[in-house]
């Protein structure tokens, strides 16, 4: 019996081993607890280690209003309570995750952060740390910013509880005696006005030895009594609820999927609740008044000692001026190929790749706004998924328009918590004249595509750009990603072939070099496994290098196993959730799966298939997740040339397999272990090796 063979009698190991609901939610959670190791690390600058923390906040947001808030629909059937034990375990298993990840999270800001920002100057003060003369400030601060804007509502059948708008902050207040009316009115809700910063910083002159700031938060709970004349406030607490924000239409029966978006967004703020956090010494029965409240389960109770919304002292990072405690600046490369040049000119001699944040994403933006003002474009065509809401190459599309080009944008409505600027985005395109399509009902248009037509001496020439992250102006300097600028036939007349399938819904023709979802990419990405194993027995070396996202698909997962068991060598990459698991004996002995958590976050997706020396190399935009193959529209394109396939390997992937200052390996059992260094073995850094191989005194984008 042949290796493959009995490799397809073994059994998956549970749970790790597919895409089980409780294996990827506590894989997202994973994640999070190494980005707090980097938190926690004394070599990352401490305003970054800051950043870490309100990072994890900002993730662990998401997990409640996206994830979690799936799990609880799902537990709820026309309004029954229903109880499956997997679902059950799921939700148990982690919220005993997130509670462990929010204890960290509270003991390295109280036990590390802040003692470190004071003994540099910066002192983030409670109400008892104030001196007098900067108590003086804040009660005029309250008086004259922040007391007009305060509305306690005391509740009783005339005023119910309050509308609770998601992740605000609010108080509850437990008062004694009566209210001016003869009623015995015991507790009140107080909403924290949205319009403030949450982080307030005193003048210069009360900051005796650097800077000195206050919360929000703090300077409210310092004079709340003064807004309940004649009354004892009994106790109080900040609170802040989490609600469901993953927006549903049924996009088949909706007429106008925009409009329907747009009643949608409306609501988003008042979905189910999910979460409720509140502060640490917030009296048990105020805990369950808010609780029976807001119909959340005590397990879903996080009580915190700090702000009850740590993303908000990201504001404080960006008040602080200290360079020391912030990572060295850096300013990403201009290709010198592009420099001076006719960008058209130069893609049509030549392919451009262009790997960001390290170099600029500045052509990308320059391609558009060329090809807006070239009077020999006549057509532009361009997915959006994120882009933001300011943004000059969603501006040169409509100057395009504006000046008669066919400009053709396909806007992802549903692209989660982008909703309203590409609404908005889709509604100026239209005004100027471009033809805006919002994709494939029932299926996220995730691809990064962009084409122009040009004519060229009495023919129509077409250009491209294929990339594995979005057109937006912020995530491009953050986020690692590829993009390829080409004139190559191969690859630009199959771009357009996508754009037609796109707009006409017909079924594309079939495509030669780019693989695209929900069609034939998953087969393809297990034909290239299957070959690597398939050269694999018949005696020539079988290798696969691959980094994406998030590795879940099971199909994939199980043609993984299989290739290892043929003795293809497998080094994959994967930033985030991967319920692949490496070196398990009779399973995966040939495979290992690495994180980096760096400075920027990983986002590039690249597929290496050594094919007998033929060394094909694919960037893409989609994970290897069921959803990216199957419910998205996503295109994974070929790098063609063999100089470009060499910076790719030498760039986007032998670099993160050296590391071993960012990097995490994954165990059998489902543990990452920081990589260490052995003996003598000097530090390596992949992103920082990256910055300095293609800062601003290097890095060609050519060949």
């Amino acid at each position: 019996m042949s290796k493959r063979a009995k490799q397809e009698k073994i059994a998956l190991p549970e749970p790790a081993a597919h895409g089980t609901t409780l294996n990827r939610e506590l894989s997202q959670l994973a994640f999070n607890r190494r980005v707090l190791a980097n938190a926690e690390d004394p070599d990352v600058p401490l305003l970054e280690r800051l950043r870490y923390l309100c990072i994890v906040s900002s993730n662990l947001d998401e997990f409640f209003e996206v994830r979690i808030a799936s799990l609880l629909a799902r537990d709820r059937v026309d309004g029954q309570v229903t109880d499956p034990p997997a679902l059950r375990e799921a939700l148990e298993r982690t919220s005993a995750e997130c509670h462990r990840l929010v204890e960290r999270q509270y003991g390295i800001l109280n036990d590390e952060i802040l003692p470190h920002l004071s003994q540099n100057g910066i002192h983030l003060l409670r109400h008892e740390e104030r001196n007098g003369a900067q108590r003086a400030w804040v009660k005029a601060f309250f008086e004259r910013e922040v007391r007009p804007l305060l509305t306690p509502i005391g509740l009783d059948p005339a005023h119910p509880f309050p509308q609770v708008v998601n992740k605000s902050l609010n108080f509850i207040v437990e008062l004694s005696g009566k209210d001016a009316f003869g009623r015995g009115t015991a507790i009140a809700i107080l909403k924290a006005p949205r319009v403030l910063p949450r982080v307030i910083r005193l003048p210069p002159e009360l900051s005796k030895d650097g800077l000195a700031f206050c919360l929000l938060s703090s300077i409210i709970h310092a004079h709340i009594s003064e807004l309940f004349t004649g009354r004892e406030v009994l106790a109080y607490s900040q609170f802040r609820v989490t609600r469901d924000s993953d927006l549903w239409v049924d996009e088949e029966e909706v007429k106008n999927l925009r409009e329907a978006l747009q009643s949608e967004l409306q609501s988003r703020q008042f979905g189910f609740a999910v979460r409720l956090e509140v502060a640490r010494n917030c009296p048990a029965h105020l805990s369950r008044f808010l609780l029976e409240q807001f119909a959340i389960d005590k397990s879903r109770l996080y009580a915190v000692d700090g702000p009850v919304n740590m993303v908000r002292l990201t504001e404080l990072i960006e008040h602080a001026s200290q360079p020391a405690l912030r990572f060295p600046p850096y300013t990403p490369a201009f290709p010198p190929i592009l420099n001076n040049a006719d960008i058209f000119s130069t893609v049509k001699k030549q392919d451009v790749l262009l790997h960001h944040p390290f170099q600029s994403f500045q052509p990308v933006v320059e391609f558009i706004r060329a090809a807006a003002e070239d009077p020999c474009v006549v057509a532009i065509k361009q997915t959006i998924y994120r882009t933001g809401m300011n943004s000059n190459l969603m501006d040169s599309l409509i100057i395009a328009a504006q000046r008669g080009k066919e400009v053709t944008v396909v806007v992802e409505l549903m692209a989660r918590f982008d909703e309203e600027a590409n609404i908005n985005w889709a509604d100026r395109l239209e005004k100027v004249g471009a033809q805006v399509v919002y994709g494939v009902v029932g299926l996220k248009t995730h691809a990064k595509l962009a084409l122009i037509v040009r004519r060229e001496d009495d023919d129509l020439r077409l250009y491209a750009h294929l990339g594995t992250g979005n057109y937006h102006p912020t995530t491009t300097k953050l986020y690692t990603d590829f993009g390829l600028l080409t004139a190559n036939p191969k690859l630009t007349t199959e771009v357009n072939e996508i754009f037609i399938h796109l707009t006409s819904l017909t079924k594309p023709n079939k495509l030669a070099y780019l693989w695209l979802a929900p069609f034939e990419l998953q087969k393809e990405l297990i034909r290239a496994i299957r070959n690597e194993a398939r050269l694999a027995r018949l005696g020539t070396p079988g290798r696969i290098i691959a980094k994406m996202n998030a590795l879940l698909d099971e199909s994939v997962i199980r043609a993984l196993y299989a290739a290892s068991a043929d003795g293809v060598r497998i080094d994959l990459i994967v930033r985030g959730a991967c319920a692949l698991r490496p070196g398990v004996p009779g399973l995966s002995e040939n495979i290992r799966v690495r994180s980096i958590v760096g400075r920027f976050l990983e986002h590039s997706r690249i597929f290496y298939f050594c094919n007998d020396q033929a060394h094909d190399t694919h960037l893409a935009s989609a994970d290897w997740m069921n959803r990216n193959l199957f419910r998205r529209i996503e295109v994974a394109f070929p790098v063609l040339d063999k100089a470009l396939k060499k910076r790719v390997m030498q760039e986007g992937l032998l670099p993160y397999l050296k590391d071993n200052t960012n990097a995490w390996e994954l165990m059998p059992d489902g543990r990452y272990e920081k990589c260490k260094r052995h003996g003598k073995q000097e530090a390596f850094n992949a992103q920082q090796h990256l910055m300095s191989v293609l800062g601003p005194v290097g890095g060609d984008s050519g060949k």
